[in-house]
């Protein structure tokens, strides 16, 4: 909305963008859900481990993360999600979307699960990202280091989690142009998200299909330029803005912080309609460095683009 693309931080508090109840929701459902649901099913029978990873995630606050998606679906989405605890302290949780009955040991473990799917849940957070229409981060700490303890991406961006996991915040956003000033403040970014109350961010990008998975690397039997969605034709144009809403939960009490990235599209031909946000999205293009061209895969498009927004 500015006319510039930018790259900052842009953390505001939780629930404060002003759509009232959804804003209080860290995890957003809608009638998309069932197709939500898919490409995670089919992500994770292609490979589980492509899509998801740990690295020196303790029990400890695999336990304190799954107390929380727990209590926060529970709470936002009573219709959809409900629990009980037995006398032992063991937990049951259903889900009404899925159908899935996870029963979960005193510390939160996963140990059997009513309902059928391929791969088997590897652990409570595989199978509690799968009940969602989110990807999950979570962010750990120790001493005066920071690392990607685990991540469930089934809707990459063009990223992979094989790649990011166990790496430090300013390690995995090196690549992204633009993310320099903000790299050197990384661990304090870092402390800002573990030890502050919950916060919400948004990012966009560009799209030529709303593919959810852009994953680097495509399934086999797919080409790259088939798989990429940044191949803009101007005879028959597509193009939409992916926009990701990102929650940061912060559990300063074990060291971590839970983010989360919904991603939704926006048909930018309702956008062109428009003429404020034509201008704003022409200008914020038209500002774009060539580094960040570069890393948005806009390089051979930009022109292209501009000339169709130019349309009106």
């Amino acid at each position: 909305m500015s006319g510039r693309y930018e790259v900052k931080p842009g953390m505001m508090a939780f629930g404060s963008c002003g759509n009232t109840q959804a804003d209080r929701q860290v995890f957003q459902i809608d009638d998309n859900f069932a197709h939500y649901r898919q490409i995670k099913l089919l992500a994770r029978g292609e490979r589980l481990s492509k899509y998801y990873q740990t690295c020196n995630y303790s029990q400890a606050v695999a336990g304190a993360i799954a107390r929380l998606i727990i209590n926060r679906l529970i709470q936002e989405h009573p219709q959809h999600f409900h629990c009980q605890r037995s006398r032992d302290n063991t937990l049951k949780f259903h889900s009404q979307l899925t159908k899935e009955t996870l029963y979960l040991d005193s510390e939160l473990q996963l140990q059997q699960v009513e309902g059928t799917v391929v791969p088997a849940y590897a652990s409570t957070l595989d199978a509690l990202a799968t009940q969602v229409q989110e990807d999950l981060t979570i962010i750990c700490r120790a001493d005066a280091s920071n690392w990607l303890g685990a991540v469930h991406l089934c809707y990459p961006n063009h990223w992979s989690a094989e790649e990011k996991i166990g790496k430090d915040f300013a390690t995995i956003h090196a690549p992204v142009a633009g993310m320099e000033k903000i790299n050197r403040r990384a661990g304090a970014i870092a402390n800002t998200m573990i030890t502050h109350k919950p916060m919400v961010r948004f990012a966009w990008g560009l799209s030529t299909d709303t593919r959810l998975n852009h994953h680097p690397k495509p399934p086999s039997g797919v080409s790259v330029s088939q798989w990429q969605g940044r191949s803009f034709d101007l005879q028959h144009p597509r193009l939409y803005l992916r926009i990701e809403r990102q929650v940061i939960w912060g559990l300063p009490e074990y060291e971590a912080a839970l983010f989360s990235i919904r991603t939704y599209f926006r048909d930018c031909s309702f956008v062109k309609k428009d003429s404020v946000l034509r201008s704003k999205l022409y200008a914020a293009i038209q500002s774009m460095t060539p580094e960040s061209l570069v890393y948005k895969g806009l390089v051979e498009s930009k022109d292209s683009i501009l000339e169709w927004l130019e349309e009106g």
